[in-house]
């Protein structure tokens, strides 16, 4: 089973392989170029950052976002197409959560994309009665 950690800086070799994980899900394009220093930005503005590592190779990640007073947000969780359904999406998820409860963030939301809202609300996750999510991009 792959090892949880928290991630504070990516290593060249770790952001080719974040990169590539946010590529697979489809978050990046992939004929945009690599951008380490983008990678780091993320890792160091979120409010944590977890990988899931089998030996030297990211299979998984997740990360939360947060006001680091009331309110919190996971996002970017994905596991690599071979580690899914082992349980690796739903430890991450855990860890986020565990962080973030554990430094005093107890509303907790998300948007469960691409029909992945079963895997959130086996975790305590629920609807949001009267929100739509939204988005605006440029």
């Amino acid at each position: 089973m792959p090892n949880l950690s928290f991630l504070n800086k990516a290593t060249p070799g770790q952001s080719d392989q974040i990169i590539a994980l946010y590529r697979q899900a489809g978050w990046w394009d992939a004929d945009a170029p690599d951008d380490p220093e983008l990678v780091n930005k993320i890792i160091t503005g979120s409010h944590c950052f977890v990988i899931a590592s089998h030996n030297d190779e990211i299979v998984g990640m997740g990360r939360a976002l947060s006001d680091r007073a009331s309110d919190g947000y996971l996002q970017d969780v994905t596991v690599k197409d071979v580690y899914r359904n082992q349980g690796l999406g739903s430890m991450i998820i855990a860890m986020l959560v565990e962080r973030l409860h554990r430094d005093g963030i107890e509303w907790i939301g998300l948007i469960a994309e691409n029909h992945s809202d079963h895997l959130y609300s086996k975790l305590g996750f629920r609807r949001m009665a009267g929100a739509t999510p939204l988005v605006r991009q440029q």
